[in-house]
């Protein structure tokens, strides 16, 4: 997974090829759901190239982690976080996996790593996603990685919660 720089966003917004180009990647030609394809567009213009900017020095919070696939050196989606930890000690993430490479288990990989990640950082205590109720896929991912469902959001999507292994808290910093 490559946690992009505010550069790299910018050069996806306008070329993803050059931008995959760039990392030295091969085209992967990704065939992304219509919604999804509105939803990163809603990110890039207003949370990763904005935040990526605001927050260069803690970046990988506020950015796409490109997945990649080694076999064929393609990104085949994209996951990473809402901003930093919150005041209750949450990082909460979400993911997208190109449609031609759904299925597969790459998702559920790509969460673990994200999740181990996110879990070296003190301030985070524990993962949460928001999925819709009819997104079985995606349940079945949360499932796989240990996430628990928690109820719904304000939106009515699911939300779901994946608790840090038991610890100190002392000198808990964000």
């Amino acid at each position: 997974m490559i946690p992009l720089t505010h550069e790299l966003l910018q050069l996806m917004h306008t070329d993803r090829q050059a931008m995959e180009l760039k990392l030295g990647l091969n085209a992967s030609l990704q065939q992304i759901d219509e919604l999804y394809v509105k939803e990163i567009e809603d990110a890039m213009v207003n949370f990763w190239l904005p935040k990526t900017l605001e927050h260069p020095e803690s970046y990988k919070w506020y950015t796409n982690w490109e997945i990649i696939l080694k076999s064929t050196n393609t990104s085949i989606g994209g996951m990473g976080f809402a901003g930093e930890p919150n005041e209750h000690w949450e990082a909460e993430t979400g993911y997208m996996i190109d449609q031609q490479h759904q299925n597969k288990g790459y998702a559920t990989e790509a969460l673990q790593l994200l999740i181990k990640w996110a879990f070296t950082h003190d301030a985070v205590m524990a993962i949460v996603v928001h999925t819709y109720e009819d997104n079985l896929p995606s349940r079945k991912i949360l499932a796989k990685c240990n996430f628990k469902e928690v109820g719904k959001d304000a939106a009515g999507l699911m939300a779901y919660r994946q608790e840090k292994t038991p610890g100190s808290k002392k000198n808990l910093t964000k």
